[in-house]
């Protein structure tokens, strides 16, 4: 999803809304499962750090709990 975010970005000057705008605007087929949780709707959504950027989907990291055997977080993926 990086890529489609930074294709969408150069592309439209902007970061997108919603994961949902990446697929309407076909960067992507549709939202992924996010393979922890096994849903597409668990994404957590990282908006950009400067203020003055537009849209709201800088990053996305996965929104399931627990942590890997190297005891890193799933959400710092």
């Amino acid at each position: 999803m990086r890529d489609a975010i930074d294709k969408f970005y150069a592309d439209k000057g902007r970061y997108p809304e919603a994961l949902e705008e990446l697929a309407k605007e076909r960067y992507i087929r549709e939202v992924p499962i996010d393979p922890f949780t096994e849903s597409a709707s668990s994404w957590t959504i990282l908006p950009p750090a400067d203020a003055k950027e537009k849209g709201q989907v800088y990053d996305v990291k996965s929104g399931a709990d627990g942590k890997s055997y190297d005891g890193k977080a799933y959400s710092e993926w």
